[in-house]
């Protein structure tokens, strides 16, 4: 008897779960705007899908067409607060089984991971890279932030209908900058915000980054290693070429530039990616090594395929002309060596095709999102890292926060790009955890 209850007891656990399962996919499949839900393997959520939701090519209407964005769901649990990541570029890595977004791991909650528009399968017409970079500027005119804002906007009302209770966004360096944008334009969508390493550029070449690599970044003893590294690297110039250009060819690398002027750009971006990452500078090799040992040095940290175009980044080379900014690069100590005459107006030359690098600047978003954070004081919280070139732009320089309730900047001590709450010391991360989980009450 006991046994024959037992497995009626199971039986019956069985259909409650199964019929969990099925509501849970059948509200997805019927929220508005939703064409398709399928299920993903997991190892964290309780269920796991893509959901495909249909929006606005222009932002606004269905007056210049449509195109459906790529989502990745995770369900925690419908009485549970849900993140909201705002994905500056590709969210195909959350389709892994094992996935789970740190706010979700901390705050024990669902998960919404929102691909940005033009990537991955989220790009309007489906097209690859070189299809793209060939369209002329009446593809590309709506890649714009408030285009994304609005198809945040959307989800945000698509699956609120799903998800009822508190909402968080959240997003890591393009991605952050995107939480930044989307609670000044849409302040009342979400309840907290989290940005991690999100610049705020003022300019194509905003012009901050150069003056903290080299005078504020690490200590006068590492910049002075790394400038040693560059010029030694320069001075090898003409024996590294002929591996520099195998590299090049063999990986089939396509660029807006001879090869020579290429070594040129990654000699002068290795400050910025050594330090971005968090790389020690006791890598560098000493100036006695072989030259293999300064090629590798260079393609590990400085990989040229950073330079090509078109590339899968394309899309972001677009905005960051257009709106979004970027750094620029400093040629001091490396003149003599160097084959470019300039650095400057470097971004549209490498990185856009022909029929793109007109796009002019629009400093209007820069000014709309400071003045915003500097007048506001919403449940948002700033991570960043205190080695990382980002943060010379990002808002910790210039947001005052000593008179404001909710809005905290926090800065990782010898952090990198990589800073988040869970590497935070333990005074700042339990600080962070204390208002996050205060706000979600």
């Amino acid at each position: 008897m006991m046994k024959r209850t037992g497995m009626l007891a199971a039986m019956l656990l069985m259909v409650l779960t199964t019929s969990a399962q099925v509501d849970f996919k059948t509200m997805l499949q019927t929220a508005p705007h939703v064409v398709a839900v399928e299920p993903l393997e997991n190892a964290v959520y309780r269920e796991k899908y893509v959901v495909r939701i249909t929006q606005n090519v222009n932002g606004r209407d269905e007056s210049d067409g449509t195109f459906t964005q790529r989502l990745v769901v995770g369900l925690k649990g419908l009485d549970k607060p849900t993140v909201m990541v705002t994905e500056g570029y590709f969210a195909y890595y959350a389709l892994s089984p094992g996935y789970e977004e740190e706010l979700s791991r901390l705050l024990d909650a669902n998960v919404v991971v929102c691909e940005y528009r033009y990537f991955g399968e989220s790009a309007p017409q489906g097209l690859s890279p070189q299809e793209t970079v060939e369209k002329g500027l009446d593809y590309w005119q709506w890649m714009t932030v408030d285009a994304s804002l609005a198809d945040l906007h959307r989800v945000r009302q698509s699956l609120g209908t799903v998800f009822p209770g508190k909402w968080i966004a959240t997003g890591i360096s393009k991605g952050g900058q995107t939480t930044m944008f989307y609670r000044a334009t849409y302040p009342d969508d979400v309840d907290v915000t989290v940005s991690y390493v999100a610049p705020l550029n003022k300019a194509v070449e905003d012009g901050r980054h150069e003056k903290f690599l080299a005078k504020q970044v690490g200590t006068a003893e590492e910049r002075a290693r790394v400038m040693a590294a560059e010029q030694e690297l320069m001075r090898r110039k003409t024996v590294l070429m002929p591996r520099f250009d195998k590299f090049c060819s063999e990986r089939n690398y396509r660029f807006n530039a001879p090869t020579e002027d290429i070594y040129d750009f990654c000699v002068m971006e290795l400050p910025f990616a050594l330090w971005q990452w968090g790389t020690p500078v006791s890598v560098i090799p000493s100036a006695d090594a072989a030259d293999e040992a300064w090629f590798q040095f260079l393609t590990d940290i400085s990989e040229p395929n950073y330079l090509m175009c078109p590339s899968e980044f394309t899309p972001f080379h677009v905005q960051a002309q257009r709106e979004l900014g970027y750094y620029g690069y400093s040629r001091k100590g490396l003149k003599q060596w160097q084959s470019i005459k300039t650095a400057e107006g470097y971004l549209p030359k490498l990185f856009l095709p022909g029929q793109l690098q007109g796009i002019k600047f629009d400093k209007t978003l820069y000014k709309r999102t400071c003045k915003y954070l500097k007048e506001n004081d919403p449940k948002h919280i700033f991570i960043y890292g205190e080695i990382d070139p980002w943060t010379a732009s990002g808002v910790a320089g210039w947001l005052d926060c000593s008179r404001k309730q909710n809005m905290r900047v926090y800065v990782q001590p010898r952090g990198s790009h990589r800073a988040r709450i869970s590497n935070m010391p333990d005074d700042m991360k339990a600080d962070i955890m204390s208002r996050l989980t205060g706000w979600l009450k």
